[in-house]
């Protein structure tokens, strides 16, 4: 056991960038983490729910002909309601995990794959140690034990590998799933339940003639995020929504490796949002398009009530500027042609058929019966506590975080991921309500590297304050303005070229290393992700 401890604490001190001089500044840091209590339960842990998860390399039917290899996640529940875990028959996404507000959560992760592996609980507030970092990888055969309380509001999570450079890949193989938290709060609502409440995973994937995924990133695709031609809902291709004639709950998750959706309704319809990645939002928002970057939740209300039977919709990702490095005009201009020329189908030959800021179809609902109930859309969803400046530590500066890439690195603050690294600025007190931002460029010219940058932080979600764009960028950022959410609690956000978002984030409960970084997922391999030391 000492032996496993002592290699557990050589991971930690090599993983965290934590050196000794540091552990010297901070010696709570070592406990904070408890290292070596990630393969056994915890005695003075009693759970409400316990779940194993499995993760194995399979193959699975997606196409007609040969089955396709994929890394898949395989769940059970050991105790607590059989509902904790949904599956989505024949998909690669691994199971939809069913939880409630104040649950004490047991999860066995088990590893039978042929390379190290860890899962991150994106968005949900958990203690350092249960978060996913990658200092906590494990390997082929291991176990890692997650323990933690449900805390977060109702609204839609989810999960995914965080493994230290290999993270794309492991989530493009199929190591992500959704989480769907419930509270007492929400389901007094009466909102559509059940059927009528759907998870929409939105990915985009490439195949090889023989049905097998293929990932393969050069230099230039490392830079601006890989790309499929093959839209993927929920892990199927050419997916169709049956509905009835009635009210919907759509809750959309953007799980591509790197590509922004701009979706709108193609009979012109209006978005209307209830939702986004911390919950609902105080009330509905009604906007011509919203804007879906990587990793980001948004929750929809759509009646299909007065819609004849037979009436086909199309959610489609419409076109929109500053998506790629050479200021958006691959992304803008030539987008919308070549995006019209593909199609849902799988004879699409390259990515460059659904380029980053074209003309797509992403999914299509079809209006195949009647209904016998309906649900009414709330005028107010839920009350929101608002977040205020002046109760910042740092009222007066604000902790800014500058985006850049430049010499064929992906940079926050000037620096990339490695070992030994936590500086300064980057050490925050427990308890205390930081006033931060996101700066990608309003200051400064980016040249040819002006890219956007879906931003995450780990650990307890934030409030955004202000959006300040810059005015050679206006013009690009008119086009995905009007589909901008920043309402209600948030823990990704897109911050396009020419753009600084403020924001206010709360460090409570828990002390112990938490990740910030870009969810383009080949930036955050390439070392666009830090640590916070929250002491």
């Amino acid at each position: 056991m000492n032996n496993r401890i002592n290699r557990q604490r050589r991971k930690f001190l090599h993983y965290s960038g934590i050196t000794a001089a540091a552990i010297a500044t901070y010696p709570s840091l070592l406990q904070a983490n408890n290292i070596g209590a990630s393969s056994k339960p915890s005695a003075n842990f009693h759970a409400d729910v316990e779940i194993e998860l499995t993760q194995k390399a399979v193959k699975i039917p997606i196409f007609a002909g040969q089955r396709t290899r994929v890394w898949k996640v395989f769940g059970r529940v050991l105790k607590g309601p059989p509902s904790t875990i949904g599956n989505l028959p024949d998909s690669y996404l691994a199971p939809t995990l069913n939880l409630q507000k104040g649950q004490k959560v047991r999860i066995y992760l088990k590893n039978k794959l042929h390379a190290h592996s860890i899962l991150h609980w994106h968005g949900l507030h958990v203690p350092a140690k249960m978060d996913g970092n990658p200092m906590y990888a494990i390997n082929h055969g291991e176990t890692f034990v997650y323990e933690f309380e449900v805390l977060n509001r109702a609204g839609t999570y989810w999960y995914h590998a965080h493994t230290h450079s290999v993270t794309a890949k492991q989530v493009y193989s199929g190591l992500a799933g959704l989480i769907i938290v419930s509270d007492k709060e929400e389901q007094a609502l009466g909102l559509p339940g059940g059927k009528y409440d759907v998870p929409i995973v939105i990915q985009d994937r490439k195949f090889d003639r023989q049905n097998q995924l293929v990932y393969g990133v050069n230099m230039m695709q490392r830079m601006s995020g890989f790309l499929g031609d093959q839209i993927m809902i929920n892990g199927k291709p050419d997916y169709i929504l049956p509905v009835e004639k009635r009210s919907y709950r759509l809750r959309l998750l953007n799980g591509s490796n790197s590509r922004i959706y701009k979706l709108a309704w193609d009979d012109g319809s209006p978005v209307t949002v209830i939702g986004t990645d911390g919950g609902l939002i105080e009330k509905p928002e009604t906007m011509p398009y919203v804007m879906l970057a990587p990793a980001e939740r948004r929750e929809l209300w759509i009646d299909f009530s007065n819609k004849p039977i037979g009436t086909e919709l199309t959610l489609r990702s419409i076109p929109f500027d500053g998506a790629s490095m050479h200021g958006g005009m691959m992304g803008g201009m030539g987008g919308g042609m070549m995006g019209r020329r593909g199609g849902m189908g799988k004879g699409i030959s390259s990515g460059r058929s659904l380029p980053l800021g074209g003309d797509y179809p992403v999914l299509k609902v079809k209006v195949v019966k009647h209904a016998s109930s309906n649900s009414s859309l709330p005028a107010r969803l839920t009350p929101i506590k608002p977040l205020h400046i002046r109760d910042a530590t740092n009222a007066n500066k604000a902790r800014t975080i500058t985006l850049s890439m430049r010499h064929m690195s992906a940079l926050l603050n000037g620096r990339s991921y490695k070992m030994n690294d936590i500086q300064p600025d980057e050490v925050i007190t427990v308890n205390t309500l930081q006033l931060m931002a996101f700066d990608n460029g309003f200051h400064r010219s980016m040249g040819m590297m002006a890219m956007p940058h879906p931003m995450h932080l780990h650990g307890e979600q934030f409030q955004i304050i202000k959006r300040e764009v810059s005015p050679r960028h206006r013009a690009a950022h008119a086009t995905i303005s009007e589909g901008l959410v920043d309402s209600g609690w948030k823990d990704t956000v897109l911050v396009m070229p020419g753009e600084k978002v403020s924001f206010l984030k709360p460090f409570n409960d828990y002390k112990g290393l938490f990740m910030y970084h870009c969810h383009n997922l080949e930036h955050e391999d390439m070392g666009m992700m830090r640590d916070f030391l929250i002491k």
